[in-house]
């Protein structure tokens, strides 16, 4: 079966997502928390169910490098609850060692016994005929390659070589601080396990990113996996298996409309049927609509917005058409319909700059839906 552990890295446990909106009646935010800790159980029971003996994470297991001691002793036994599998915990940005050097004396006095600080870049025996080569990150902005110690790092003869590190990926033209792409052959690894990257990314057959397991950024459009990675003996290629592990879904999706469409069921139509409670999703809107368009595609958004954990509809790249109808459905008269020209008329200037423009529509947009709202 050759020799088996799991990649991961980037669980960035205690992040508070301030970033995202707490709804009134909702609790997104503390949802998000708790999907980071279960995520320790789930990589776990993936390691057991796949033979598994280690866990490597790729730093940045904590958000900061304080966090709080419920956090931190949380993690510590979830970890511990799979005692036959030894996690290995590197320092990376967030909790470096210099920022973070009480965290990692806790970990280092308290943790279960099958958990362990990798705070020196010094070789350690995974098992017999396998050797971990550990980089943790002394600071959080550093000057130089992370994986450069590598090179010098003995191992016993015939034994793998696992590279475990965190940092970027680039070439040598830009800061001198990237990690070099050929590491792997440069010192002779039989596999590179790298964090930083959220997503997941192959470098190259030997040096991969496994992406964070629950994943945090719309970009990247799938639920967070870890590696099951299988070396059978030095030199031979790695067999690398994704095993999902996120709860939560983050992604992107776009919509183009055209003039007098039918927008509540264009929107209708890119929205996933399924799985909406626990999945996080941002509307890219382009194209033209007229102003009873965009009111129709905010009052579908309004309505089906409560079904997801989190839902943004984006309209910046989204155009209006006007027409004297629209304008007589706000007023035909009076100042309602002069507010109603005046913005519409900013809203086409020449003049006036693309920011003022917009806000102009916007204002317009806004203006349109609310009289409409209220006549019904």
């Amino acid at each position: 079966m050759g020799f088996r552990f799991i990649h991961a890295s980037d669980l960035h446990i205690g992040r508070k997502f301030a970033n995202i909106p707490q709804p009134p009646d909702g609790n997104i935010r503390g949802r998000l928390m708790e999907a980071r800790h279960a995520a320790i159980v789930k990589l776990g029971q993936a390691a057991q169910a796949q033979g598994a003996g280690h866990v490597l994470l790729a730093g940045d297991t904590f958000d900061t490098a304080t966090p709080s001691p419920s956090v931190v002793r949380q993690a510590l036994m979830a970890m511990g609850e799979t005692p036959q599998v030894t996690w290995w915990l590197l320092p990376g940005n967030h909790d470096n060692l210099r920022d973070a050097e009480p965290l990692w004396e806790v970990i280092g006095r308290d943790a279960p016994d099958n958990v362990r600080a990798l705070t020196e870049a010094a070789p350690l025996a995974l098992a017999p005929g396998a050797t971990l080569l550990p980089c943790p990150v002394a600071f959080r902005a550093g000057a130089s390659d992370p994986t450069a110690p590598l090179d010098r790092m003995e191992s016993p003869e015939g034994s793998l070589r696992i590279g475990l590190a965190h940092g970027a990926v680039t070439d040598f033209t830009e800061s001198g601080d990237a990690i070099a792409p050929d590491r792997d052959r440069s010192a002779r690894l039989d596999y590179l396990a790298l964090g930083d990257w959220h997503g997941r990314m192959a470098v190259s057959e030997r040096v991969q990113y496994c992406g964070s397991p629950e994943q945090d950024r719309l970009k990247h459009g799938r639920r967070g996996v870890c590696l099951l990675v299988t070396l059978d003996t030095p030199g031979t290629a790695p067999r690398i298996e994704e095993i999902e592990i996120g709860s939560f879904l983050w992604s992107e999706v776009a919509l183009t409309l055209h003039p007098r469409q039918d927008a509540s069921a264009a929107l209708a139509a890119v929205l996933p049927e399924q799985g909406r409670r626990d999945h996080l999703l941002r509307v890219l809107v382009k194209g033209w609509a007229s102003l009873p368009d965009r009111a129709d595609l905010s009052q579908a958004a309004a309505l089906c917005a409560p079904d997801f954990a989190h839902f943004d509809l984006v309209t910046e790249g989204l155009g209006t058409q006007y027409d004297s109808a629209d304008l007589d459905e706000i007023d035909r008269g009076g100042a309602l319909r002069l507010a109603a020209e005046t913005l519409m008329g900013e809203a086409e200037s020449e003049t006036l700059s693309q920011a003022e423009r917009d806000v102009a529509a916007d204002a317009l947009a806004r203006l349109h839906a609310y009289v409409r709202e209220a006549s019904t």
